[in-house]
């Protein structure tokens, strides 16, 4: 039961206060995120580069209710875009991308608000030479930013898309997506969903992963497999076998901080693998959200907060 309930703080402004004015909290932070500031991440992200890894960057900050942080976080895009291709990064790294951080929930005009900081995201990127995934949250938004994402294809149909194997609908938005030039990155999940739209039991959520994992490979789409779970590491790995698929066709994806022996054993094998990179400031609901996913980095952050 701990996972839901860290989810659930997650978007609790009293829970955020408690922990973002902890001293402690910033330990458990710097193992998941590059650190506050553009510096940061692109020191983290030559690291990751060479040493044979490549990197997907996300600045942190979601939900945003106003227009000006809206500008803000793209205006902030633009310019680690630009950064990666002054430093020569750009061939390695490309930036994932909220749609709630650049506007998506405000009234009124949000998903237009949205669209047009998304494309002056992607055209930087586009002159810096690399790419864009517009990143999923909670089901309440997966029309708006896959509808979003269709429209942002129209112009780059390099646009990366994001589904969840925990959402029910997910099998069939896998159909729909699994098409050629489709870049699709398949994650779990690590948003509290109802049972209504969302599978309940860990097990019904790994199946649903297999089943998509599936569908992609056997498709003409450029899978992106999020997982640091063994067994669909291993799945992933016998279906790129049987269907083909080389290391330039697919790749694996997974986030800093976890288990990075075992990302660059991957990498040492001849594998793609990418590191989804945080920075930024608003770390709580990133952090929450590892927490929840693995509930034993709760009690390193109660050891380090009882030993001061």
């Amino acid at each position: 039961m701990l996972g839901p309930t860290l989810l659930a703080a997650s978007r609790s402004a009293r829970v955020k206060r408690l922990v973002t004015s902890a001293p402690v909290a910033r330990q458990l932070v710097a193992r998941f995120v590059a650190g506050e500031a553009d510096d940061a991440a692109a020191d983290a992200t030559r690291r990751l580069i060479g040493s044979g890894l490549a990197v997907t960057i996300d600045r942190l900050g979601e939900d945003v209710l106003d227009a000006g942080h809206a500008q803000e976080t793209q205006a902030a895009y633009v310019r680690l875009l630009n950064r990666l291709a002054e430093d020569g990064l750009a061939a390695g790294a490309e930036v994932s991308l909220k749609l709630s951080a650049v506007g998506q929930a405000l009234p009124g005009d949000g998903e237009r608000v949205a669209l047009d900081h998304a494309r002056a995201i992607c055209a930087t990127a586009q002159r810096a030479g690399t790419t864009v995934t517009v990143d999923m949250e909670d089901h309440t938004t997966v029309d708006s930013t896959l509808s979003i994402v269709g429209e942002l294809r129209a112009d780059f149909p390099w646009v990366g898309a994001v589904l969840q194997s925990c959402l029910r609908r997910t099998e069939a938005d896998c159909r729909a997506l699994a098409v050629a030039g489709s870049r699709v990155r398949l994650v779990k999940g690590a948003y509290a969903e109802p049972s209504s739209v969302a599978y309940p039991a860990k097990h019904d959520v790994d199946r649903a992963y297999a089943r998509c994992l599936r569908i992609l490979m056997a498709s003409p789409a450029y899978p992106m497999v999020a997982t640091h779970d063994p067994r669909m590491l291993r799945l992933a790995d016998a279906l790129a076998s049987r269907y083909g698929r080389g290391p330039e066709n697919f790749e694996y994806q997974m986030l800093y901080g976890v288990r990075p022996r075992e990302q660059r054993k991957l990498a040492a094998s001849g594998a793609r693998v990418r590191i989804y990179l945080p920075y930024g400031a608003d770390w709580y609901g990133y952090l929450m959200r590892r927490l929840a996913e693995r509930p034993a980095n709760v009690a390193f952050f109660a050891r380090s907060a009882l030993s001061r």
